[in-house]
């Protein structure tokens, strides 16, 4: 078992279990923070087991929950926009920093590891996409969504 394989796993038995009890309990605003960070999460160790199984697909894995997993955060908070106006869940904005950090140390240490090349691109392509979309998804949480007639006003 590699290092890579300890990590990945580490990741996700410390990161998934608050995230399953955000997710499962709270104010709505904090449930839909909770999918976002669970979707970092995974999508993070996901870049972990490619590297220690040595499995390009599922760094590919990884690029598809990079993609969606901040859309469907995206999606929840417009249509739920008028139950999240009660306001922004408390510890977002550590939450989304810690996510950022996180991101940013696990894509540091796979592209360190990587062969430089084509596959070096996609896994940095892959982390800023991850670190991007948290920061986008939480900050779409945090201010809510402004409909066209409260912008006229």
């Amino acid at each position: 078992m590699s290092a890579w394989i300890v990590c990945g796993a580490a990741l996700l038995g410390l990161g998934l279990p608050p995230v399953i009890w955000g997710a499962a309990s709270g104010p709505l605003a904090r449930r839909i923070l909770a999918q976002n960070t669970g979707s970092t999460v995974v999508a993070l160790a996901f870049l972990l087991m490619a590297q220690g199984y040595g499995r390009p697909s599922y760094a590919d894995l990884s690029l598809v929950l990079a993609l969606l997993g901040p859309v469907g955060t995206l999606v929840c908070v417009r249509l739920l926009a008028d139950d999240l106006r009660s306001g922004a869940p408390r510890g977002a904005t550590a939450v989304t920093i810690a996510c950022v950090a996180s991101a940013v140390a696990v894509t540091v240490a796979v592209c360190a590891a990587a062969s430089p090349g084509r596959a070096t691109v996609k896994l940095v392509v892959i982390g800023a996409l991850v670190a991007v979309g948290n920061v986008i998804a939480s900050r779409a949480l945090v201010t809510g969504v402004v409909d066209e007639a409260d912008a006229a006003q």
